[in-house]
């Protein structure tokens, strides 16, 4: 059955004529992450057609997944190209992509996810607190008036996204049962993954038409890579990325407080390493 899919914003209200092109040119660490992003974001219809079938049955995970999530993470693909072709009219958006595709439905595949439905909706946390916290980071950088609106936006859908996996991760929760160990493992196995082939990957393919000669050597590559990561990290939200790497974990206020320290260096270890 057909039916009309509502966005919680529209692409409309951002008025891409007002950006300070000037700026954002200047800004080219940041233009490379925004286009890293655009990539990944138009890429999440394989990861959403993946997670449908590992959900098969659950009519209420599958229909948030492909009448919500789907769309919601396509609009955020298509608002930061739009954004990253008026900075860079000069860069083929299309073709870039498509050569990043390509190599990145090879990496998200169904045998990647979590066998037990409910701890792959708690991986799904750990995913959703690194695109809230990314986000947040590069509104909370910026004082180009276009990408805070838009970039407020997103973030404001992913931590929307990340409240509806932790509770589907509740549901199967009281179903399964999951030691707090096992939870734990997930969880740290997932925050590992955020900063690891995917973030290469990606800015490998935005660079090849952007900047090729970065990728003259391994060396030259990293160098410049990590110059974007530790941007992130200056600006990430290190409070906000705990609480809610830890909230799948129910700890009782004591252990919480405990492992706030460990976990700090963990996030900002991991994340985008």
């Amino acid at each position: 059955m057909h039916h009309t899919i509502t966005l919680p914003w529209s692409m409309d209200s951002i008025d891409y004529a007002q950006i300070d092109t000037r700026r954002m040119r200047a800004n080219d660490d940041l233009m490379c992450l925004l286009c890293a992003s655009s990539f990944v974001e138009s890429g999440a219809d394989v990861y959403a057609h993946n997670l449908v079938h590992h959900y098969d049955g659950d009519e209420e995970v599958q229909t948030w997944l492909r009448d919500h999530w789907e769309h919601e993470e396509a609009q955020h693909g298509r608002a930061l190209a739009a954004y990253v072709t008026h900075v860079w009219p000069e860069f083929d958006w299309d073709a870039s992509f498509k050569t990043f595709f390509a190599e990145y439905k090879d990496i998200c595949t169904q045998e990647l996810l979590e066998p037990s439905r409910g701890l792959e909706m708690a991986a799904r946390c750990i995913v959703e607190m690194g695109t809230s916290t990314l986000y947040r980071a590069i509104h909370d950088s910026t004082d180009e008036p276009v990408l805070k609106a838009l970039t407020s936006h997103i973030k404001s859908d992913e931590v929307h996204h990340y409240k509806y996996f932790y509770r589907y991760f509740r549901k199967y929760q009281a179903q399964q049962h999951y030691g707090r160990f096992t939870v734990m493992r997930v969880l740290w196995k997932r925050l590992r993954d955020i900063g690891n082939s995917e973030s290469d990957i990606v800015l490998r393919h935005v660079f090849q038409q952007r900047h090729p000669e970065y990728l003259v050597d391994e060396a030259t590559f990293h160098r410049h890579t990590r110059r974007i990561y530790a941007f992130v990290r200056r600006h990430l939200p290190a409070s906000m990325a705990i609480n809610m790497v830890l909230k799948p974990l129910q700890l009782p206020p004591r252990l919480h407080h405990g492992i706030r320290g460990p976990l700090t260096w963990a996030v900002n270890h991991f994340t985008l390493n």
